[in-house]
Formats: C-alpha cells, structure tokens, sequence
C-alpha cells in the first residue's frame, strides 16, 4: 500500500472509531430473545453489517413488513445504551492529526450514528449512513457514496474496517482497505495509532 496514494480517509464506525461492542452484543441479545433465535448465531453474521440484512440471513421465514419491524426493534434497542460507549484507542489523535478529508459510512441509521458519535467525542465531516443508500455492506455502495461526497476517487481512497463486510465493500469500491482486529485487508492494524505516521 502507498500512503502517498490515498487522498481522503473513509471511516466504519462501530469497532473502528467508536467501541460500541458490548451495546451492539446487548441489543443483539435482547432481540434474539425475542425473536426466537440464538444469540450466538446472530453475532456470528452481525457485526458491520445492516441490521435488515441479519434479519434476513436469521430470520428467512419473515416477509419484507416483517424484516423492517425486526431491523427497527434491533435500532430501537440501542439507541439509548450508551453508558460504556466510548472512542477506540488512538481514535482522537488519528482524527487530531489527519490532514486529508474523511468520513464515516456505517451501517447504523443516523440517529443511532449521531448518537454514538456525539458520545465518543466525534464529529464527522461527513457522515453516509445506512439511509442514504440502497444497499449496505457488503454493498460498495456506502463507500462509494463518501468518496464522491469527499470529492475524491474511490480509488485514493483509504478504508479503515474491523469486519469483514465492510472490508468487502472497500474493495469492491476500488479502495484501499487498512483491517483492525485481525481481520484481512490491504494492510493488517492493531490500532489507529498505526495509521498516524502514515496518514499525518
């Protein structure tokens, strides 16, 4: 990977930004209650993912009225459990010292997107949530959508990921794509932090 090649920064937020982990586990767990199936098959398939598309991979059996009550129960859910949401390591310092344009495009809608921002001390530039496109990741389509609102190619572009939907859909936008947690993508990170002598 060239860091002189990237001209903007296109951000996942949950996990990547923002450490939300144990909220999103919580409110997969209530849900699954309620909706009959294992928990731990839901996190197997949910992170970084649309809450509708889990529902539909969970839950096969529900029509599509039925899928959208069960992806607005699951938003419903988090919306309000924010006690231990707070910014990953390095998040604040890598955002201090970007020079370069960024975004964030997640897969959360953008009430539950402001809100966790708000709590972890961000503030995006730009943000493309999962209501400003048809299709979500593993869909290239949110990634696409922040370059063009950054102005910049999808191509010199910079994907920061921690799940392997949304490295997926990095690559499929044509960009570059830095993986937290082990996950496999252009380069490998442990932490933000890594991306400051690259990016500031």
């Amino acid at each position: 990977m060239d860091p002189g090649a990237i001209e903007a920064v296109l951000f996942d937020m949950d996990g990547t930004l923002v450490d939300s982990d144990a909220a999103v586990e919580r409110a997969w767990t209530v849900w699954a209650g309620e909706y009959g199936v294992d928990p731990a098959a839901v996190m197997a398939i949910a992170h970084g993912a649309p809450a509708g598309r889990t529902v539909r991979l969970i839950r096969p059996d529900l029509d599509e009225a039925g899928v959208t009550r069960a992806a607005e129960r699951q938003l419903e859910l988090q919306y309000d459990d924010l006690t231990d949401v707070v910014p990953t390591r390095y998040a604040h310092k890598l955002l201090a010292s970007l020079t370069l344009p960024w975004a964030v495009v997640t897969s959360a809608d953008v009430r539950l997107a402001k809100a966790r921002l708000a709590a972890a001390g961000i503030e995006a530039p730009a943000l493309v949530t999962v209501e400003d496109i048809s299709a979500g990741k593993p869909d290239p389509e949110g990634y696409l959508r922040g370059a063009e609102l950054l102005g910049v190619a999808p191509e010199k572009c910079l994907v920061v990921e921690d799940a392997e939907v949304g490295v997926t859909a990095g690559r499929a936008a044509g960009a570059m794509v830095a993986a937290l947690k082990g996950v496999d993508g252009d380069l490998r990170i442990k932490d933000l932090g890594e991306l400051i002598p690259l990016l500031g």
